[in-house]
């Protein structure tokens, strides 16, 4: 009786609003934790530690060299203070990628998780809320320890620092949201190489290790529309306490990134699969 009713639902799905959403998003997140317990904690660590190791041996290591540096704000802190909160939103926004990118690609193109889960009763956009929300798990996690080691080390220099966790975890959702879309397009491995290929001079580009003035200013224009510069200038203003109005188009920044993310993924999976 029930393989039958699951059946005779899937035809009432393709009309309305239940097609899209059945309010069930959770189901996708418990899932994605059951399978969790069996897979290599090894990955989930080293995606941690990487930050870490940064931090140690550039904040700690070459900024005895460098002294203090000035911050957007003209706050003058130590180097390690400076790129503390910039690796902070790298570990949330690698956490999130890793898990709605890599993982993405396995269960739609190999393991054929989310036919099985849009023959049930849930939606697109229960299967797309659901996978970004439990990639904000590790972002939440990376984030959580990783300001866990500023509060030891004393690079937390206001309590504003304590908003930095909500504000990564906007950062996380946003990069998960497109991380996703983008990832529902790909076809083989060859094309995840491009994730790699976009990651990695925005980490190193983003005013995460230098101050941004160090550029002319027709390249710092390009580098504020990269949405990690938005993520380290959000984050590093609520950890040094340089509080600015400006730090609002940040958060507009990810909230408009996360929307994008959400129509185009559950577009995606509902053209894949319920079309």
């Amino acid at each position: 009786m029930t393989a039958v009713s699951m059946r005779t639902d899937a035809p009432t799905r393709r009309g309305g609003v239940r097609a899209l959403w059945a309010g069930n998003p959770q189901a996708v997140v418990q899932r994605g934790l059951i399978a969790a317990r069996s897979s290599s904690w090894i990955v989930v660590l080293s995606g941690f530690f990487e930050p870490v190791f940064y931090l140690v041996s550039m904040g700690v290591g070459l900024g005895a060299l460098i002294g203090d540096v000035e911050t957007t704000g003209g706050a003058e802190v130590s180097y390690a203070a400076f790129i503390a909160p910039a690796l902070l939103a790298v570990s949330a926004m690698n956490g999130a990628i890793y898990d709605s990118t890599w993982n993405v690609f396995f269960k739609l193109n190999y393991g054929k998780l989310y036919e099985g889960m849009l023959a049930t009763s849930l939606g697109p956009l229960d299967v797309a809320l659901g996978e970004i929300l439990y990639a904000l798990l590790r972002g939440l996690l990376y984030a959580t320890g990783f300001m866990i080691i500023m509060q030891i080390l004393g690079l937390n220099l206001a309590w504003t620092a304590i908003l930095a966790i909500p504000a990564v975890l906007l950062i996380a959702f946003g990069f998960a949201s497109v991380g996703m879309a983008v990832t529902s397009y790909m076809k083989t491995f060859q094309h995840m190489d491009w994730i790699n290929f976009v990651l990695l001079p925005m980490f190193l580009f983003s005013a995460t290790l230098y101050p941004i003035t160090v550029y002319p200013e027709w390249i710092q224009h390009i580098i504020m529309a990269f949405p990690l510069w938005h993520g380290v200038e959000l984050v590093r203003g609520l950890t040094t306490g340089v509080l600015s109005p400006d730090m609002w188009w940040h958060v507009l920044y990810f909230v408009v990134m996360i929307a994008v993310g959400l129509v185009f993924t559950t577009k995606r999976l509902r053209a894949l699969f319920l079309d």
